[in-house]
């Protein structure tokens, strides 16, 4: 009971000393010229001092689980609360796709900079320096002038796009985030809210990981779940106030950076200094459903111009996924592949069907024609028709496959799906079910036992390589076509 007393006094001390962090800050940044993007950078770094001290905290205690979960699932709430929830409560959040190339380039490569040092893959060092090759130049320009920015030794039509992907995001956290200028008074409160911060954050680690250990919680759970969920509150709090007020590229930005941030100082830098420990297959499905969820979340965002209710339901329901999957395993004491994989499948199945069903203006409804009606190469069907064969097809392989178990092996017929969906001449559904195809033969390593097989390698090689084609096929049929 102490400990979950001291483990309460922690978070309130630490969150409300970073809410008063995030302001002096802010207000410094204001008073140094930094550009709008910065003091966006500045808050999301200041915003996420409670979590990047605890996975310090515990990586300095030799509690890589911890340390890396309060971090890694951090960042999968993040994605969950700040785009996911903040859409169903607003309704709508829209994006300018520049923004979202501009932000989400850095966030998938950091995610997948994290999913290979956490597998082992590379060491934390290396990772590191991995990160920072695109983390330094997006830093950098963020950081820009326009003037500076239109001298940049690049082709013209790049310095234009990235004048203009700035200026849009710059232009909503201007309304989002409006310091005074600081004083000497405020750099006075943000070293002493620091102070505080990283003092509460370890009361707050200690005693979260040594109450989880009294009652037979996994070190997993302690750091991915509850520590992870508890620190990031406030970003979520801020996040829904932003997307009610419409600023969709602030609560864009305050995800991907949040994120990026967590992963660089709160587990490449420590991890690089005292190391990251011994690799665990719950750390390695962490990683990875963080950065599945990243993929989606950018990809439905990119699709749709800003995510929706339905999107944003999507988002969160990955996130109940995710954590199904890990209670999972830590119950079977092992990352078993079905466990791994098949919430994942399902995740990444419900996901492509959002990215391919047709955007609808929030203006007016669309005509009662539309991409779905219109003929395909095929005489006589429509693209609508064909494409959900094509996805029939590869479900009735696969459960035919399934059926049969190890006796026959089936996998290789999914190609019959991306076949038939290069008949729609439209490269987006084409890529959409052969990514489905490649999803399915994934699973069915599983009844078939051969999952992490050669064989399956031979099998999934010879379904992407065919995927592709028909992709390669479909957009030059699309661009032909009238």
């Amino acid at each position: 009971m102490p400990g979950i007393v001291l483990f309460c006094a922690g978070v309130v001390v630490s969150l409300a000393a970073s809410w008063l962090l995030v302001s002096r800050l802010e207000r410094l940044g204001e008073r140094a010229g930094f550009s709008e993007a910065w003091l966006g950078l500045v808050a999301a770094l200041a915003a996420d001092a409670p979590e990047i001290t605890s996975s310090v905290t515990a990586l300095a205690r030799g509690q890589a689980s911890v340390g890396a979960g309060v971090v890694i699932g951090s960042n999968v709430f993040n994605l969950a609360a700040l785009l996911g929830l903040a859409a169903v409560v607003a309704g709508w959040i829209g994006f300018h796709r520049r923004v979202v190339v501009l932000a989400g380039v850095p966030a998938v490569w950091v995610a997948v900079v994290c999913l290979l040092t956490v597998a082992a893959v590379v060491a934390p060092a290396v990772g590191l320096v991995l990160a920072a090759v695109v983390l330094v130049p997006y830093v950098g320009v963020l950081g820009m002038r326009r003037a500076r920015m239109e001298r940049l030794r690049l082709p013209a039509r790049w310095v234009r796009w990235l004048v203009a992907a700035v200026h849009e995001e710059e232009t909503e956290l201007a309304e989002a985030i409006r310091p005074r200028p600081g004083t000497w008074r405020d750099a006075v409160a943000a070293a002493g809210a620091l102070v505080v911060v990283v003092g509460a954050s370890t009361v707050m680690e200690v005693a979260a990981t040594a109450a989880g250990r009294r009652y037979g919680v996994a070190d997993i759970v302690t750091g991915g779940l509850v520590l992870a969920v508890v620190t990031s509150l406030p970003n979520a709090v801020s996040a829904v106030y932003l997307a009610r007020r419409g600023r969709g590229a602030a609560v864009l930005s305050t995800a991907l950076n949040s994120n990026a941030i967590n992963v660089v100082a709160g587990l490449l830098i420590p991890a690089a200094l005292a190391g990251l420990g011994p690799g665990s297959g719950q750390g390695v499905l962490v990683a990875a459903w963080y950065a599945g969820l990243t993929v989606l979340a950018l990809a439905l965002a990119y699709r749709g111009r800003g995510l929706g209710r339905g999107s944003g339901t999507a988002i969160i329901a990955g996130y109940l996924a995710f954590v199904t999957a890990l209670i999972v395993t830590v119950q079977q004491g092992e990352t078993r592949a079905a466990t791994a994989v098949f919430p994942a499948a399902a995740m990444a199945g419900a996901g492509a069907l959002l990215l391919t069903r047709p955007a609808r203006s929030r203006t007016a409804a669309a005509s009662p024609g539309g991409l779905w009606q219109r003929e395909s190469v095929l005489p006589g069907w429509s693209i609508g028709r064909l494409w959900r064969l094509s996805l029939i097809l590869c479900g009735v392989v696969a459960a035919c496959d399934a059926a049969s178990g190890p006796h026959l092996t089936l996998i290789g017929l999914l190609i019959a799906g991306p076949c038939c969906a290069l008949l729609t001449a439209r490269w987006a559904l084409t890529a959409a079910a052969s990514g489905f195809a490649e999803l399915l033969g994934v699973v069915l390593g599983v009844p078939d036992q051969i999952f992490a097989t050669v064989t399956q390698y031979a099998f999934l090689a010879a379904v992407a390589a065919v995927g592709t084609t028909a992709t390669v096929g479909a957009a030059v049929l699309q661009y032909q076509r009238p």
